[in-house]
């Protein structure tokens, strides 16, 4: 369990069996009565931001979570099939449940994956990855204007802006939080 006192930013707590990430909070004493703790929390299943505020000294549990080193395999659309590295069991995770990061996952990479209860939430992706461009308009011999990009189709299968200079078969690394280009590898 955890008390008011070990709340912190990113804190995992579990409020009427509900997993939730704590995004702000705040101590503050009223007028009169006992301090309080006023909250900003991530629902981790629905991703809703709610307010909720504590008397100081309450206490809230721990949620079921834990985090699992898996390989991906492959997609079956509309779900993601993982593979535990340690027991080679096999899990599915609906793609939308990732915000968008299965869209930077190649078959056999590998990367963890949240679970709450036996239900995968979310995964974690390294911040960088190099990949090869499989689709993007040639580049003119010549053009080196500065800030001029376009589209490019990595081998995921996402779009990302690149630099003119940058062809089909070339390596480049990309930001996955932001899906932007970072330089050629």
């Amino acid at each position: 369990m955890y008390s008011t006192t070990d709340f912190r930013k990113g804190l995992k707590i579990e409020v009427e069996g509900t997993p939730f990430e704590i995004v702000e909070y705040q101590h503050f004493k009223p007028g009169k009565g006992g301090a309080m703790v006023r909250t900003k929390l991530r629902n981790i299943l629905t991703s809703r931001i709610q307010d909720i505020t504590f008397r100081s000294g309450d206490k809230v549990d721990k949620p079921d979570l834990e985090t699992r080193d898996m390989q991906f395999l492959y997609r079956q659309d509309p779900d993601l099939v993982f593979m535990d590295m340690t027991t080679y069991e096999q899990l599915q995770m609906p793609a939308s449940d990732t915000g968008g990061k299965d869209g930077f996952l190649k078959d056999g990479q590998e990367c963890r994956v949240l679970l709450y209860k036996g239900r995968p939430l979310d995964i974690d992706i390294p911040l960088t990855l190099v990949l090869e461009v499989t689709d993007t308009e040639p580049g003119a011999k010549g053009d080196t204007v500065s800030n001029v990009n376009k589209p490019a189709t990595l081998e995921t299968g996402i779009t990302v802006q690149v630099p003119i200079f940058i062809n089909t078969g070339d390596r480049i690394k990309v930001d996955t939080r932001t899906k932007e280009y970072l330089g050629r590898e």
